[in-house]
């Protein structure tokens, strides 16, 4: 099964409303769409958003990696030996995580279609169906507080709060709205997108612990650079502390567990470099007693169904951060996962389980 030709699109997606985070406003999900074709017939599709913020990578960045070093060096490969054909784009050029996470997702859906199963099955998984979170956007509490209305209303069970812009005054009160708004049932998971200070961490978790506004856990508090900042929270605070953007690869991750500077890893494909490097992420953790989320940025239907195959395929992955396409105008993509209000159904066709894309 060699790959015989690569070809790259561009998509953008216009969002439902804002995306606002401490470290990125998001208006539409721009991506850049891969289709892999081998000499078997068989085709296998990827996605990389733009997210120049958080990974460093834009379109034309993507587009001129796989084009210029990452697609040449795939052109002929057997992917049967995906050992080597993986290992091999990880070391072509430095970073790039997003183009790599690409061609990542499109030969694990060749290899998986070649076997005839769904991905989450090739990889080891037996489940299908996902629970996801939702987000509520960085705003006013008011604002804040009339989204968790929308969302509970509408049957999520977990909600996904972005904090981080302002005082940590102005953060505690939002949170308090919507923990009134999402009353007792509802998990309230915090991201902070390295807004805070440690000592300011420490003092605003602190004090929702007192008030009992009973929050699962808080994602990336500090700056992604400051583990022992990670770790002076991690150590204060009775809530779990979840590193993000504090761990692209495996040897990020293996720092974090050395240190405990962090209770729970976020895997993101679009850090990770893809799957099989996402895979090396939650094998260490598994074997440090340390669950993972798995995560994404804001993708189409594409990249996320990707995700959640990789998601569901491992016991230690337990939380899921699968809402972006709920955010879209639009779903551009023929097939993949469907949702049914807070619930992820995978589909069962081979591969991915996609049929087509719509581009334009």
């Amino acid at each position: 099964m060699k790959v015989t030709n690569i070809d790259t699109f561009l998509v953008r997606v216009p969002l439902v409303k804002p995306f606002k985070t401490a470290v990125r406003t998001v208006l539409s999900a721009d991506s850049l769409v891969v289709r892999l074709d081998c000499d078997n017939g068989i085709s296998g599709w990827g996605e990389a958003p733009a997210t120049v913020a958080i990974t460093g990578d834009s379109l034309s960045s993507i587009d001129a990696a796989i084009k210029e070093h990452l697609g040449p060096f795939l052109i002929g490969r057997n992917l049967l030996a995906y050992e080597e054909v993986l290992t091999g784009l990880s070391g072509v050029m430095v970073g790039n995580t997003s183009a790599k996470a690409a061609l990542d997702m499109a030969v694990y859906d060749c290899l998986a279609q070649n076997s005839h199963l769904p991905l989450y099955e090739y990889l080891g998984g037996a489940d299908g169906e996902l629970e996801t979170n939702m987000t509520v956007s960085v705003n006013s509490p008011e604002e804040m507080g009339e989204d968790t209305e929308r969302y509970k209303e509408q049957g999520f069970s977990i909600l996904k709060v972005k904090v981080g812009i302002g005082d940590i005054e102005l953060d505690i009160k939002r949170v308090r709205e919507i923990r009134k708004k999402a009353g007792n049932h509802i998990r309230i998971r915090l991201d902070a997108n390295q807004g805070w200070s440690p000592k300011m961490a420490v003092r605003a978790i602190g004090q929702m612990e007192d008030e009992g506004l009973d929050i699962e856990l808080v994602e990336q508090p500090v700056k992604a650079h400051d583990l022992h900042g990670l770790k002076q929270v991690t150590d204060h605070v009775n809530t779990l502390i979840m590193a993000d953007e504090s761990v692209f690869s495996p040897k990020q991750a293996l720092e974090v567990i050395r240190m405990r500077a962090a209770d729970l890893i976020n895997i993101k494909l679009m850090k990770a470099g893809g799957i099989y490097q996402g895979l090396k992420i939650n094998q260490l953790a598994e074997a440090a007693g340390m669950e993972c989320m798995a995560g994404s940025m804001i993708e189409t239907h594409l990249g996320i169904t990707a995700a959640a195959h990789f998601a569901a395929s491992k016991q230690n992955i337990t939380r899921y951060d699968f809402d972006a396409p709920l955010m879209l105008s639009k779903n551009i993509l023929n097939g993949g996962l469907c949702y049914q209000t807070n619930k992820i159904h995978l589909p069962k066709e081979a591969g991915l389980g996609i049929r087509g894309i719509h581009t334009q």
